[in-house]
């Protein structure tokens, strides 16, 4: 996102093609459009230069597929479903009431899938000499994940968002949940009325675990004048800072 022009360009569902990040840069620099998805995004990411079709899988990926297949593919996203078998296909379940209530119920007791060791998200935010924003948004997504499903990572106001005028903010954890709230959008607005980043952070985390206590997640926040901070839920966050008159990264842990 190009928080001088508020341009955003997104890619979603992507596979054959490492580089996220650049695909995304394509396509707010050289499409009128704001996401492409699937297969056709791989497609106008190769054909505008990037490597690919790959085979993205590593050995540590395979072999924990295997492990999961082995242990009747779980855990998983499904929920009022039963299977034919360990891992599907799936149908829904006869003697669940799917009323709105009995849904909302089931999400707010329900564990997380989400935790330190199965998401890699990177969301970065750069001012350049002039005070102008930039952010970015990479993930691989959750693990074990529905085939289709997209997160939070290409949404704009969710795990990024970026304006010149007030700041920026940055996002990870459990994008299923997090994108119901767009944070960072609510982060940039409420630095807008006059938050500080800490207080800005803090309300947009807050707001997310009164609705879902077993949410795990993390945001910073920083101002237009350089001033930073974090805020998260159910795990402790690191994020880190660099500026031009630093000599080196310097490392912020935050505290639930």
């Amino acid at each position: 996102m190009n928080g001088a022009t508020m341009e955003v360009g997104a890619v979603a569902a992507m596979r054959y093609v490492k580089d996220g990040i650049k695909a995304a840069r394509l396509v707010m620099l050289h499409t009128e459009h704001t996401m492409l998805a699937g297969d056709q995004a791989s497609a106008f990411a190769i054909s505008m230069g990037l490597p690919g079709p790959s085979n993205l899988s590593s050995t540590e990926s395979m072999e924990k597929w295997a492990k999961w297949k082995e242990n009747q593919c779980q855990p998983n996203f499904r929920k009022n479903v039963v299977p034919i078998n360990s891992c599907g296909p799936y149908h829904l379940r006869k003697d669940v009431n799917l009323d709105q209530k009995t849904c909302l119920v089931e999400d707010k007791i329900k564990s997380s899938n989400v935790n330190l060791h199965n998401h890699d998200t990177i969301s970065m935010a750069i001012f350049d000499k002039s005070g102008h924003i930039a952010v970015g948004t990479s993930t691989n997504g959750a693990s074990f994940k529905i085939p289709g499903r997209v997160g939070d990572g290409p949404i704009a106001g969710s795990s990024s968002y970026a304006d010149d005028e007030v700041g920026a903010c940055g996002a990870t954890g459990d994008g299923d949940i997090m994108m119901r709230f767009l944070p960072c959008y609510q982060v940039v607005e409420s630095m807008r009325l006059g938050m500080e980043p800490r207080i800005a952070a803090k309300d947009a985390i807050s707001r997310i675990a009164r609705k879902y206590p077993k949410f795990i997640g993390a945001i910073f926040a920083v101002d237009k004048n350089g001033v930073h901070a974090g805020a998260c839920y159910g795990w402790t966050f690191q994020y880190s800072v660099r500026s031009p008159t630093m000599d080196d990264v310097e490392v912020i842990t935050v505290y639930p």
